[in-house]
């Protein structure tokens, strides 16, 4: 499927632009050197970041916790054998910002249905364990391991916002995601009575192209992570593609961040109290910071392989691009105004510090993020 939208006709639609910072990074070989690119790039493009601006308001409310393998969110270098899974709080994150052309907008990031997410191969597999647990445990496990908090549109209230106040949403990568149930979708989804409306009226999803095109075609190790037919019915002039790394305005960036997925980017913003980042390349800040973790494991794992991270690897399409993509992010990330020897690195789904899963719990833990005032009506027509 061709999009019928040029990156050079999008960008400008969106009030975004490229960031010449990391343009050539990925194609440095050998790949020792292409880490030091990637180095070199995030500290150059950290300066410039920062002396932008900062965005308008930020707020994150939690949507919801799901289950997930011990053995997936730190490489297996935690192994508990009393406890194989653990939760992870999905959150959404509203940014308010200006664009380059000096337009107020609304950005929503992981704005994830529960619903949606249960139809990922993975997911449905496990509710099928779950289902088959004899004697009623298969119910207290999940009691355990998976809670509902807020769906999207409460969030959205919750902050004083309608989905007419929304630009955009955008999500780190699609594992899990159904686009139909935010954008709304033609046809009827099996189990439902009637198509789809759009969850943000007319707001337009922000996605790299190759996580697009990851989700109209997986490949077989790809496959469990995505909802299969999740376009059907979808207008495809919804989404808004990039191939790069692109900032949306003062304060406000998307960089490629490959190796979870191809097509994997992280959200950076800059707020009074310094630079923010948020991605799912780890479910907490030991993965960033594996040589201050006191989960049993990743300090070891840290130091027997010399590596200055721990990545998140349910899926490895690219160990090494992830590796760089995480040290991409601890640079652009700003320490800690409470404590500075942890970076404000915000996990898009974080693992969840509940006294249950000990020893798998974060060393430390953020729990959200809120800076200014979100305030609804400040849309100014529709991203073109």
């Amino acid at each position: 499927m061709v999009m019928e939208w040029t990156e050079e006709r999008v960008l400008t639609g969106i009030g975004a632009r490229t960031i010449p910072e990391f343009e050539g990074v990925h194609d440095v070989w050998p790949r020792g050197e292409r880490l030091q690119a990637v180095r070199e790039a995030a500290v150059a493009y950290k300066t410039r970041f920062v002396s932008q601006g900062q965005v308008r308001a930020v707020r994150s409310v939690d949507i919801a916790a799901a289950p997930y393998p011990v053995l997936y969110a730190f490489n297996g270098a935690v192994q508990v054998p009393h406890l194989p899974l653990i939760s992870m709080i999905n959150r959404m994150i509203v940014v308010q910002y200006d664009d380059w052309d000096g337009r107020p907008r609304t950005l929503v990031f992981e704005p994830t249905v529960p619903a949606g997410s249960a139809e990922a191969p993975f997911y449905a597999s496990l509710q099928r364990l779950t289902d088959k647990v004899p004697f009623g445990l298969g119910r207290r496990v999940e009691s355990v391991v998976l809670k509902y908090i807020h769906e999207p549109e409460d969030v959205l209230a919750l902050v004083g916002l309608t989905p007419q106040d929304i630009d955009f949403c955008t999500f780190d990568h699609l594992h899990v995601q159904d686009p139909r149930m935010i954008l709304g979708s033609s046809r009827v989804i099996e189990g439902e009575t009637a198509p789809r409306a759009p969850l943000f009226g007319e707001a337009r999803m922000l996605v790299h192209e190759r996580e697009l095109a990851t989700l109209q075609s997986p490949h077989p190790m790809q496959w469990a992570w995505y909802v299969e037919d999740g376009l059907d019915g979808v207008d495809m002039n919804r989404f808004a593609t990039f191939d790069a790394d692109i900032e949306l305005g003062p304060g406000l960036s998307l960089l490629w961040t490959p190796g979870h997925t191809d097509g994997n980017h992280s959200l950076v913003i800059n707020t009074p109290d310094g630079v923010w980042v948020s991605s799912e390349n780890g479910i907490s800040l030991d993965n960033w910071q594996p040589e201050l973790s006191r989960i049993p494991g990743v300090r070891r794992y840290a130091e027997t392989y010399g590596r200055e991270i721990c990545p998140n690897a349910n899926t490895l399409e690219d160990s090494l691009d992830q590796y760089d993509s995480m040290i991409k992010e601890k640079i652009m990330a700003d320490p800690c105004r409470s404590d500075p020897q942890w970076l404000q690195i915000l996990p898009s789904t974080e693992l969840a510090p509940w006294k249950r899963f000990w020893p798998v719990v974060p060393t430390y833990w953020h729990g959200g993020i809120e800076y200014g005032r979100i305030e609804s009506g400040l849309r100014q027509g529709s991203a073109q």
